[in-house]
């Protein structure tokens, strides 16, 4: 076969990939993509393919390979890096390389993609992401308004600077932004779900402040929201387990009451609260996630000893708002009151995050 006649091959086979890809017949694609690469072994779209379809399937390990295969393949294939990064930052949390790769590509060597706006944009975008991941939510701004500026008005980075700053407690700066983004792409779950969460959180701000005529329209409005993501996408965003007080008291009894007596004994004295949601002292000055399911408060009892703090401040904080909304049912709803529950007594018993995730609390 003429050098002509493989790349022809090489490009028709990719084609082929890409629609049985797209009507979701995933062997039939990889087997395309196999050709493509007999045709072409050092065809780099192809091994990115491969990437792409095999992130899909969960298949992270060969999905990296792939991507890092196409790169080897053809250095400026900006593609591939970009997904390498976002494989790397939101698949094995390596946070740190995917930053350094960014300032590599950002530097704009001759040998790497050439650095276009559309490109520079991206790198921006997912060294905020990679920055979000890591705590630093100021940053994460920062870089997340430099890819818009890079590539103007893209719904993506938008929603992502309104999640951010939901998380930072900026809650009307999220609002903005979100409304802004659901604007642009009002079928979007995701960025309707984000404006229902914000818009949840300006009700109960309102609330403690009495404003009883915005806590109305500010619930009324999320509700709306969170129905409307439903809608869109009733698998990622269900309809939360709403329960009563009554009954989500109920479960914590008995979560306290199937622990054995020892640990009972131990946290007899430490209330258990309810509130709906962190407040925002919590969010902005404890720099705490308002979607928090759990917090205890206090000294735990291995450092006790060590502290004049008077032992009656402790106490365990559950949030019954976001237990309900990452819950399907009643059933998922318990369950997940008791892990809380036992996750924040271990708090207290002086237990850390890698204890809890080891003992199945994390």
């Amino acid at each position: 076969m003429t050098m002509r006649n493989n790349k022809d091959r090489y490009w028709d086979c990719l084609d082929q990939a890409m629609e049985a890809s797209h009507g979701g017949r995933i062997e039939e694609a990889l087997a395309w993509l196999e050709e493509a690469l007999k045709a072409n072994p050092a065809g780099a779209e192809a091994h990115n393919g491969r990437g792409e379809i095999l992130w899909d399937e969960g298949r992270v390990e060969e999905s990296l390979y792939e991507f890092e295969r196409a790169i080897a393949v053809d250095p400026k294939f900006g593609t591939a890096h970009l997904n390498r990064i976002e494989l790397l930052v939101e698949e094995v949390g390596e946070f740190e390389t995917g930053l350094e790769v960014c300032d590599e590509l950002l530097a704009g060597l001759p040998a790497l993609p050439r650095l276009d706006r559309p490109f520079q944009s991206e790198l921006y975008y997912l060294k905020a992401k990679a920055l979000f991941y890591r705590d630093d939510l100021q940053g994460a701004v920062f870089l997340i308004r430099r890819a818009l500026k890079a590539g103007g008005e893209q719904p993506t980075y938008s929603a992502f600077e309104g999640h951010v700053l939901f998380e930072m407690g900026a809650y009307d700066e999220a609002r903005r932004v979100l409304e802004r983004a659901a604007a642009c792409e009002p079928d979007s779950p995701h960025i309707i779900y984000s404006l229902g969460l914000v818009l949840e959180r300006i009700a109960g701000e309102s609330e403690a402040s009495s404003s009883e005529e915005a806590t109305e329209s500010g619930g009324s409005a999320a509700s709306l929201a969170f129905e409307r993501a439903n809608a869109l996408d009733p698998m990622q965003f269900p309809i939360p387990a709403s329960v009563s007080n009554e009954f989500f008291e109920g479960v914590i009894s008995e979560a306290l009451d199937n622990l054995p007596r020892s640990i009972r004994e131990y946290v007899a004295n430490v209330p258990i609260l309810v509130e709906d949601f962190p407040s925002l002292d919590l969010v902005v000055g404890e720099r705490l996630s308002p979607q928090l399911l759990g917090l205890f408060m206090g000294v735990p009892r291995t450092q006790a000893a060590a502290t004049e703090q008077v032992p009656d401040l402790d106490r365990i904080l559950l949030f019954k708002g976001n237990l309900e909304k990452i819950c399907r049912d009643r059933d998922e709803l318990i369950e997940q009151i008791q892990v809380t529950v036992r996750h924040e007594i271990g708090h207290y018993l002086g237990l850390d995050e890698n204890d809890l995730e080891r003992l199945g609390l994390a």
